[in-house]
């Protein structure tokens, strides 16, 4: 059974930094064809952060380019995200996911707060 937990979340100032983990369990790290990082504010569709291909390509979302950087680790079954300069916008429930060739997996998410 797959499990992906996300952590790390909380409540910072405008301007501040925040990482986030996320574990992957129960798949074979060379099985995950995709994974990475979306977001959802109250009232607002989910919205792409930053998406990692197994072959090393990155995609980040528009809105937090230059900010935060996506990183795993050597296992390939972690994933962090490293949030800086972070805005009041930035508040949303973030969520992350690894995709297989059959499903794709989410966690429940991780609440982060920026206090302006």
């Amino acid at each position: 059974q797959v499990q992906v937990v996300e952590s790390g979340g909380g409540l910072v100032q405008a301007g501040g930094s925040l990482r986030l983990s996320c574990t992957v369990s129960g798949v074979d790290s060379s099985s995950i064809t995709y994974m990475g990082w979306y977001r959802q504010a109250p009232g607002a569709q989910r919205e792409l952060v930053v998406m990692r291909a197994r072959a090393g390509a990155y995609q980040y979302g528009d809105s937090v380019k230059d900010r935060f950087t996506f990183s795993r680790d050597n296992s390939g079954n972690t994933m962090y995200l490293q949030m800086s300069s972070l805005k009041p916008e930035d508040t949303a429930v973030y969520l992350c996911v690894a995709h297989t060739r059959r499903n794709s997996h989410w966690g429940q998410g991780t609440q982060v707060t920026v206090a302006s």
